[in-house]
């Protein structure tokens, strides 16, 4: 590790904290640095120097999903395979409490057509009235035919691009109109990265910070996603300003979203809906890291 860091860090700081580490603690005041303590810190004043001086402009964005609500339709072939595991597990259950019950009724029903049938079984019961297994289907299938399952498929819930509610048997991401120059585009939320902050944070607060939003999100790591890059014009491209950075980090909405508000400059939408609204080279580093779940 001594090479790297040498080319890291200046040699006069490096001599500088390898006296600590050299001093007996009895006689100075200092604690000990250990060589890995040594190239850590020289390692971190280089860093901070390196983002300060360096010629590109460092931003922090973040990809916002929202996960399927509901379970996707199934294609033909996850049909078959149910079908078959269905029969497969029919074929080697054995018979529920209520299929005994049935089969007993049956059998009760069948001795006393016979005239074989004990009278006293029935004052076993006293004069509570004995229900049948058929009875208690009855009751069921009449509470089945009065239930109205949740619509799948809202048309006019599906084609509202600022409800996080659309589309619930799909994956959506957030994009924000954002002002880049002077056009407005449509982007992951962004921001720029500021001195003290790590890039996680920045991505954090470019969420925080949108107009009239509360999204609550769990992010995935502390290492960015993906990024994206780009060269500003020669026109006004300078030796201390050739461009940008973009760090990407993933999050997961967490709560559901917060209420729309009227004109909220966002959009949820599928990942086959993401070139509709990105241009081309953005689109092509972002749609490597979106899970299309």
């Amino acid at each position: 590790m001594a090479a790297p860091c040498g080319r890291m860090a200046s040699r006069p700081l490096l001599q500088f904290l390898s006296r600590f580490s050299r001093s007996p603690v009895g006689n100075t005041g200092f604690r000990q640095f250990s060589s890995a303590t040594v190239c850590r810190a020289a390692f971190q004043i280089n860093e901070a120097a390196e983002r300060a001086n360096s010629p590109w402009t460092l931003m922090a964005a973040v990809c916002l999903q929202r996960l399927p609500v509901i379970s996707a339709d199934c294609s033909p072939i996850e049909q078959q395979f149910k079908q078959m595991l269905h029969q497969i597990e029919l074929e080697k259950s054995v018979l529920s409490d209520h299929e005994l019950r049935l089969l007993e009724d049956a059998e009760r029903m069948s001795r006393k057509q016979a005239d074989d049938y004990d009278s006293d079984e029935e004052d076993s019961h006293g004069d509570k009235e004995i229900m049948m297994a058929q009875d208690l289907e009855d009751i069921w299938e009449q509470k089945m035919k009065n239930f109205q399952p949740a619509l799948r498929v809202r048309a006019d819930v599906d084609k509202d691009l600022t409800s996080a509610e659309r589309c619930l048997a799909d994956s959506l991401v957030l994009l924000a109109e954002q002002e880049v120059g002077d056009e407005k585009l449509w982007l992951l939320p962004q921001t720029r990265w500021q001195e003290g902050e790590t890039l996680r944070q920045t991505a954090e607060r470019a969420l925080t910070s949108l107009p009239a939003a509360g999204f609550k999100a769990t992010f995935l790591g502390n290492a960015p996603c993906g990024v994206y890059k780009y060269k500003l014009p020669k026109a006004i491209r300078t030796e201390n300003s050739i461009g940008t950075k973009v760090f990407f980090f993933k999050a997961i909405l967490a709560d559901g979203a917060p209420p729309k508000t009227k004109k909220a400059p966002f959009l949820w939408v599928k990942k086959s809906e993401l070139q509709k609204y990105l241009k081309p080279a953005y689109m092509m580093k972002v749609e490597r890291f979106i899970l299309d779940l």
